[in-house]
């Protein structure tokens, strides 16, 4: 199995903290959506005839396209591809593109889950990060998307915001879970180099939250969703059962996939290739036959350390088994020595045949990944 990532760069307005690379150039669309066409074309053979059971529309803001670039999209990967095994389709969407026409076009496309990039429910703060929604049209996009017929919705949150308190980060999980959705991903900000909101930190315009305040935040998280019922399946990524990202998910467990347009990554198991984060470059090169893309080909240490800190992020944890298999036992046995300490004062622990991280272990995952990994 497999699956396939298409990036739609396009967004009205740029979001603050976002350093995902994007464009505001809709006058490319056209162009852009044959582009990406030809690569699913020219790449056909790249998955090797792996049967396709996701597909993902991100962005950017993939709401921008219109039924003519969807059906154009499909009607390539269903030829290429074909989509008979998929089971998972998601478009990321903003909640303002979310009209009721709009999510009627939706309906009638393959699309089965919709990713609803939310925040907070803040008015003031979504204004600050300059997204073009408020709470309230977040709260009706997601009734919108019901009536329409879709049951698979996910929402994302971000924490740690500038000004963020204890009292505003519970509304929005208060909020949140009162919307009743299958999958709600939650994000600490991360003031990403060459952000306009690095530049406002730098400025002292605004002020990170301090680290007290982010375990505070983050333990909310986890309490509050988890008494909701949701899963906590990765390490900021909590489900209804049986609801989680499938093609996220692939990402974690080492599945190949295909990734499409500007900056979009590939993984086929033993190399990682990325196309150039520019559309003007992009496109040009499609259209002359050719691709502009770096690879990176993966020798086994750093196979291994991408296997560690992607599985054990993950409720199902390390498989032990298939790391013997894949990486031999040297690299096992250093896991395993590396793995003994966390064992013994409870922040990881065996289970089902895997290495997983307990509640006290997922607050210090990042030193427990630090220090499974193989450094030379």
């Amino acid at each position: 199995m497999a699956g396939i990532y298409l990036h739609i760069p396009f967004c009205k307005t740029r979001c603050i903290y976002c350093d995902f690379y994007s464009t505001t150039r809709s006058e490319l669309k056209t162009r852009y959506v044959r582009a990406l066409c030809s690569e699913l074309e020219m790449r056909k053979e790249y998955l090797k005839g792996e049967r396709v059971e996701t597909i993902y529309f991100g962005g950017g803001t993939p709401s921008q396209l219109e039924e003519g670039d969807f059906r154009q999209l499909f009607e390539t990967i269903q030829k290429c591809y074909g989509v008979e095994s998929c089971r998972e389709i998601t478009l990321e969407a903003n909640p303002d593109d979310l009209s009721k026409e709009y999510l009627q076009m939706l309906s009638t496309l393959p699309f089965n889950r919709l990713s609803m990039g939310i925040q907070t429910f803040d008015d003031a703060t979504l204004k600050l990060l300059k997204r073009r929604h408020d709470a309230r049209t977040a709260i009706e996009a997601v009734d919108r998307c019901r009536q329409a017929g879709f049951s698979n919705i996910s929402i994302d949150l971000i924490y740690g915001l500038p000004g963020e308190t204890k009292e505003r980060w519970e509304n929005d999980l208060r909020q949140a879970i009162d919307l009743n959705v299958e999958h709600i991903s939650a994000y600490h900000l991360i003031y990403e180099e060459d952000t306009p909101i690095y530049k406002m930190l730098k400025q002292h315009q605004v002020s990170e939250v301090d680290e007290d305040s982010s375990l505070e935040f983050f333990t909310l998280l986890i309490e509050r969703l988890q008494k909701a019922g949701f899963e906590h399946y990765e390490i900021s990524n909590f489900c209804r059962p049986g609801k989680y990202s499938r093609h996220n998910t692939s990402y974690w467990q080492g599945i190949s996939y295909l990734g499409c347009g500007p900056s979009a990554h590939s993984f086929d198991g033993m190399t990682r290739e990325w196309n150039v984060s520019s559309i003007d470059l992009y496109i040009k090169d499609i259209e002359e036959n050719r691709r502009a893309f770096e690879i990176e080909h993966l020798d086994q240490v750093t196979r291994y350390n991408e296997f560690i800190i992607t599985t054990i992020r993950t409720v199902w944890g390390t498989p032990i088994e298939k790391l013997k298999q894949t990486f031999g036992n040297e690299l096992w046995e250093y896991c395993r020595k590396m793995a003994a300490p966390y064992l013994e004062n409870g922040k990881l622990e065996e289970h089902d045949g895997a290495l997983r991280l307990t509640r006290e272990g997922i607050f210090i995952s990042d030193s427990i990944m630090s220090d499974l990994l193989w450094v030379d």
